[in-house]
C-alpha cells in the first residue's frame, strides 16, 4: 500500500521553494549591488545562495 501526501501540501512546498528563490534572488542583487556599504557581503551573499539553493530543492522534490 503507498501513501501519497496530500494535492496541497505538494502544491504548497513548489509555492514556498518559488517564493524562497524569488527572495533570495532579491537578496543577492541588493547585497550585490550595494556591495560597498555592506560590513560582511559574503556573508549575506552565501546565505542568499544557500537560500536559493533550498528554494530549488524544494521545487525538485518529490514525494513518494
Amino acid at each position: 500500500m503507498s501513501t501519497q501526501a496530500p494535492i496541497g501540501l505538494a502544491i504548497m512546498e513548489k509555492l514556498i521553494g518559488l517564493l524562497m528563490i524569488a527572495v533570495g534572488a532579491l537578496w543577492f542583487y541588493v547585497t550585490y549591488t550595494n556591495i560597498g556599504s555592506i560590513p560582511f557581503p559574503e556573508f549575506f551573499l552565501g546565505l542568499a545562495a544557500v537560500l536559493i539553493g533550498v528554494g530549488i530543492l524544494l521545487l525538485i522534490a518529490k514525494f513518494e
